[in-house]
């Protein structure tokens, strides 16, 4: 038996038991419990290998694979749960490009930077980069999804800038860090692999990276750029 037949087999028998305990008392006999006359002992011999109807499996392994099985159920189960754009109704496009990205966002196979230009609830027009997967991470997209409000850009994302007030506003994230200073325009180093993505619509957007326009009714203009890390983890 081969290493995947043998890890299959393991998994038959973790599905089928709720404990090892169900298990061991699986490969007892009657005659087995008629000869011994102790159920502890029975156990033990089967968990030895010297008695049994069938598959030994040590006790670490059952335990393991247990483990393992339900973390990867509970782990599907809360991806699911967390992805507030499944089961909406997406009438703009910029919702429908939000939700095609959530779920590599999240489990960080693509990381996303928006740029939004709009106006805000004091008729102020705003502009600014955000860091997706981070603000998923912060906040609850339910409002923005279901159209309760709209995402716009704040002082604490990577930039903001209030073209009434001139207030300009950079801010590292956790995958993103700003590099201001640059001759070339504002700059983003992805953490995780150290690519730049340049954000420049003259410039090519960087390595592994694409710039798509969103064409949208809800925003004056949104911009949408996604970096793929190379980086092995």
């Amino acid at each position: 038996m081969d290493q995947d037949e043998g890890l299959m087999a393991v998994d038959n028998i973790v599905t089928q038991f709720n404990t090892y305990e169900d298990f061991l008392d699986s490969q007892i006999t009657t005659v087995d419990l008629y000869y011994l006359e102790d159920e502890s002992l029975a156990r033990q011999l089967v968990e030895l290998g010297y008695r049994g109807t069938g598959e030994i499996v040590k006790r670490r392994d059952f335990e393991a694979r247990k483990m393992a099985i339900e973390i990867a159920r509970l782990a599907e189960r809360t991806q699911k749960k967390t992805l507030t754009s499944s089961g909406k109704d997406l009438k703009d496009n910029f919702l429908k490009a939000l939700a095609a990205r959530e779920e590599d966002n999240r489990n960080g196979k693509v990381s996303s930077v928006i740029f939004i230009r709009d106006k805000n609830s004091h008729g102020q027009e705003v502009s600014g980069y955000i860091d997706y997967a981070h603000r998923l991470k912060t906040e609850d997209f339910e409002v923005y999804f279901n159209g309760k409000r709209k995402l716009l850009p704040k002082p604490t994302d990577l930039s903001f800038y209030n073209w009434e007030s001139h207030i300009a506003v950079c801010n590292s994230s956790p995958n993103y860090q700003v590099i201001a200073d640059n001759p070339e325009g504002l700059l983003f180093k992805y953490k995780r692999d150290r690519k730049i993505l340049n954000v420049d619509p003259k410039a090519p957007p960087g390595d592994n990276s694409t710039r798509i326009p969103i064409q949208t009714e809800l925003y004056i203009q949104a911009i949408i750029f996604d970096h793929i890390s190379r980086r092995k983890t």
